[in-house]
């Protein structure tokens, strides 16, 4: 019998854009497979999405839903209590990937290297009570880099200074220690590392804009990183997929720092993303292709290996 899949994008999150995108392809590969296949907006009308999947009984749903909402727990737990199973990583996984404090605590407790980081408020980053320089802030709970600058000297004004401060007033900000060389990210597939892309933007770092704009970012797979430090650096991302407890298909982003000359490289753990995106610039797409793996192949598989309350 032919599976009956529900595509879920849009959603309210800053990353609206990117899933409609993800969302799309997903929608023309799974018809182009022979599923049946229908997509949804998910706005923030939550009883009329409970309404449809009600209505039109999916047998699985394909979650290309981004950011807030969809990919930190909450839309995981509504299909969990309606028996859906779905695609990517379960409520709890989710949760603690999606907290990038809470993350770096599961990293930490196997021994994953992380960056040093502190949590900070809007006054102690206009005070410049931050870390030592270089370093970078981010929001505790958003994707794709959306809300990250990166401070790499001593200017001798405070961040932010004379600018409109970009986040919420009581929101609180990761700090982090900025790791300069190389940026990676590693796909793995149902607890196998797939494989490493170097990302190399085109202007500034591996921003918003570059992610999703044609010509942002030039991506590198297979790496010309030495086979030791590749092997450490997929061991990583294997290990941080397992800690916080991911299934289907999650992507961490590695930062590979062989700047310091006459010493040896290291490899820093970032984040991992639950729900990597789909466009047509994506990351996970290309790695998959380089170890034979098609577009198709990898949503077919995702679908085929949904599950819920977990």
């Amino acid at each position: 019998m032919t599976k009956k899949v529900a595509v879920l994008m849009g959603g309210r999150s800053s990353e609206r854009e990117v899933s409609l995108a993800s969302g799309n392809n997903v929608l023309k590969a799974l018809k182009d497979a022979g599923y049946q296949v229908f997509g949804i907006d998910v706005t923030d009308d939550l009883k009329a999405l409970i309404t449809e999947l009600e209505n039109q009984k999916p047998d699985v749903v394909f979650n290309a839903l981004h950011g807030k909402y969809g990919e930190d727990g909450c839309i995981q737990g509504i299909l969990d209590f309606m028996g859906i199973p779905y695609t990517h990583s379960g409520r709890m996984a989710s949760a603690l990937a999606m907290d990038k404090v809470m993350a770096k605590k599961m990293y930490r407790s196997v021994g994953l290297p992380v960056a040093t980081e502190r949590v900070v408020t809007k006054g102690q980053i206009l005070a410049g009570d931050v870390l030592p320089y270089p370093f970078v802030l981010k929001p505790i709970g958003d994707g794709s880099s959306v809300g990250v600058f990166i401070f790499e000297t001593d200017s001798g004004k405070k961040p932010f200074e004379g600018e409109k401060y970009p986040y919420a007033d009581d929101e609180k900000i990761l700090a982090e220690e900025y790791i300069p060389g190389r940026e990676l990210t590693v796909a793995v597939m149902d607890g196998k590392p797939l494989g490493i892309l170097e990302i190399i933007p085109a202007t500034e770092f591996y921003n918003y804009k570059n992610k999703y704009s044609q010509g942002g970012a030039r991506h590198i797979v297979p790496t010309d990183i030495p086979r030791e430090d590749q092997e450490e650096i997929m061991r990583i991302a294997a290990e941080a997929h397992k800690v916080l407890g991911c299934r289907g298909i999650s992507r961490s982003d590695i930062r590979y720092d062989d700047t310091r000359k006459d010493e040896k490289a290291r490899c820093i753990i970032l984040e991992t993303n639950t729900q990597p995106g789909m466009t047509s610039l994506s990351l996970v797409p290309d790695i998959a292709r380089n170890v034979g793996y098609s577009y198709q192949d990898i949503v077919v598989w995702m679908v085929e290996n949904a599950g819920c309350a977990s």
